[in-house]
């Protein structure tokens, strides 16, 4: 599990740096930060091995490669058995076509965000994949018609 660092002035400067642009060379953050590109070096190494900073990732335009279907889909679980929620857990990222999942309280017990090439793909994921589950009792998709990244976290972090 991370730790929760109390993070100074540098460190959430170079965090919202960091959000605009990942790819970003220290130089570049020390001047938009005003510190010494060594204290880059050595905060972003501090934020990885804290958990801080979990990674930098590729942002794909999935449209433009073909995937132009995106859905919300609540799953409710039978029973609330360990070992069948743990299974599920672990299963259910590494399905074709699965963007996220969330672990809910309420009615549903996860949401999953699904990714497909049309319609008839997105059938076919619920069917092979969640309604012939044994831990699953009940589905719901909704699709998504847009969907824009929020930023409300740099709020969070001041």
């Amino acid at each position: 599990m991370a730790q929760h660092p109390d993070l100074d002035r540098v460190d959430r400067a170079l965090l919202t740096a960091l959000s605009t642009n990942a790819r970003a060379s220290g130089a570049a953050l020390a001047a938009e930060i005003g510190v010494a590109e060594s204290t880059v070096s050595l905060r972003l190494r501090r934020l990885q091995s804290l958990g801080t900073i979990r990674g930098y990732h590729v942002d794909v335009d999935l449209a433009s490669v073909g995937v132009s279907l995106q859905a919300l889909i609540a799953v409710r679980l039978v029973k609330h058995d360990r070992s069948e929620i743990d299974a599920f857990r672990s299963a259910v990222p590494h399905l074709p076509g699965v963007l996220g999942v969330f672990h809910m309280a309420g009615a549903d017990d996860y949401l999953l965000h699904v990714a497909a090439r049309d319609a008839e793909e997105l059938r076919e994921f619920v069917l092979a994949h969640l309604t012939g589950h044994p831990a699953v009792a009940h589905t719901e998709t909704n699709l998504i018609f847009e969907h824009a990244e929020g930023d409300g976290w740099q709020h969070l972090i001041g």
